[in-house]
């Protein structure tokens, strides 16, 4: 094994692959490599990829493109292609002929550094990407980033096979980690100074399936919740049909539990909602809503929209319109339906044209910023508990924190907050932010 060597972690995609990033980093630390290093200081770049959309592959490709041509440069540089994409044997086809000299998929990550090494001892290429899941490794070693807030994976894999998705084939069937694998990390996570975590699964609301025990996500939160040191948690994703009120009443007595729940809603139509497999029907998610308002107080909610999916009529995106209108999320991340090839919905012969798709999008953008930015205006001359995260990136000589319900606020304050919660009077809502000041009266 050669020690000496440094590496790169190229992450794209979700919470979900920053954290097995991490635990990439942590693969290469413990086996004597050092980093991470920028990409242009490295003798090894890992790329940790997402294939949710095209979009996303594109931008994996290009950088691909980019870091091949130093390879030419530097004859001894390696490269390492895993993540999402590599469970696609067409990208695995693709990767090899463009030079690649490792390639690893989701379920053997744990592989990784051993494929490495192979690949010095042999030096040919080695491709070896598990077909399907097998169990949940535990004790794998991270390399996180100093900071407040860190990532915890609590299930991998996905049961729901939404039309659009390609998630089921990348990321396999849910498997759960046991609540005391879950826990220890957590306690870890809280000595080690960390102060907020983010509970991470495809569906959380359908965490514990196959235990063989009587474990579900609110008995999880319960368990959290009791952690010494760890100020605030939060979760994602959480799906509609599988939301419970034993939840929903968990997440209003738990004093660590912040009050937000990122739930997707996708489409307000329920033709489209049909055709995407979604499980629910908006009047369902519009029940949930109130069910959560009423219990939580303060809740923010927020969602997932996406325009454009395989035969969607006017009357369908007014439909979607409507339900935005009615529910009034918080914040919503918006997405331009692209086809996925391997999933259904890639084959459907009604596709909608890109300019029309563009079109809806604008609309429901400006729909939605101006519903985020009242909401953000009616909290002017309220006060905010926020956890001070550090420098504004937006304003630099300002602090930037959060609040429970996850808005962010920039305010005027002192470096020694950064890591303390502390009270802010917001004096001003903009669409994706709040501007504040610090409550003398605290």
């Amino acid at each position: 094994m050669q020690t000496n060597l440094t590496y790169h972690v190229e992450t794209y995609g979700c919470q979900m692959n920053v954290r097995d990033s991490e635990i990439m980093a942590g693969l290469m630390d413990r086996q004597g490599y050092t980093g991470p290093v920028p990409a242009e200081m490295a003798d090894i770049i890992i790329f940790n990829t997402c294939s949710v959309r095209h979009s996303a592959e594109n931008k994996v490709y290009s950088k691909l493109g980019e870091y091949l041509k130093l390879k030419r440069q530097k004859p001894g540089l390696i490269v390492a292609f895993g993540g999402c994409m590599a469970q696609l044997p067409e990208v695995v086809a693709k990767v090899k002929r463009l030079g690649v000299n490792v390639v690893f998929g989701t379920y053997n990550l744990h592989e990784l550094p051993h494929l490495i090494e192979e690949y010095h001892q042999y030096k040919h290429r080695v491709v070896r990407v598990w077909p399907g899941h097998r169990e949940v490794i535990e004790n794998l070693p991270s390399h996180r980033k100093e900071g407040l807030s860190a990532f915890v994976n609590i299930m991998y894999g996905c049961n729901n096979f939404c039309s659009y998705c390609i998630v089921p084939y990348t990321r396999g069937r849910e498997r759960s980690r046991h609540p005391r694998d879950i826990i220890r990390e957590v306690e870890q996570l809280a000595a080690d100074g960390f102060k907020e975590v983010t509970l991470l699964g495809q569906n959380v609301n359908s965490y514990g399936q196959g235990l063989g025990d009587s474990y579900d996500f609110a008995d999880l939160l319960l368990m959290a919740d009791k952690i010494e040191g760890i100020e605030r948690i939060r979760f994602t994703t959480s799906h509609p049909k599988d939301m419970s009120d034993k939840l929903i009443d968990v997440m209003a007595a738990g004093d660590k539990l912040c009050e937000h729940i990122h739930v997707p809603l996708q489409a307000g139509s329920d033709r489209i909602l049909n055709r995407m497999n979604r499980g629910y029907n908006r009047e369902h998610y519009r029940q949930l809503v109130q069910r959560m308002r009423e219990r939580i107080p303060g809740v923010a909610i927020s969602s997932d929209l996406i325009v454009g999916f395989p035969g969607e009529s006017e009357e369908d995106f007014r439909q979607t319109l409507d339900m935005v209108r009615q529910v009034r999320f918080d914040a919503a991340f918006t997405f331009l339906y692209s086809i996925r090839s391997g999933t259904r919905a890639a084959t459907m012969d009604d596709q909608v044209e890109l300019e029309v798709k563009k079109q809806r999008l604008l609309q429901l953008n400006q729909l939605q910023y101006d519903i985020a930015l009242a909401i953000n205006r009616s909290l002017e001359g309220s006060i905010a508990e926020v956890l001070v995260e550090g420098p504004s990136k937006t304003n630099p000589d300002r602090l930037t924190g959060r609040t429970r319900n996850n808005r962010i606020v920039i305010f005027s304050g002192e470096d020694t907050l950064v890591g303390q919660r502390t009270e802010i009077k917001i004096t001003k809502g903009k669409t994706f932010s709040l501007f504040g000041e610090i409550w003398a009266d605290q």
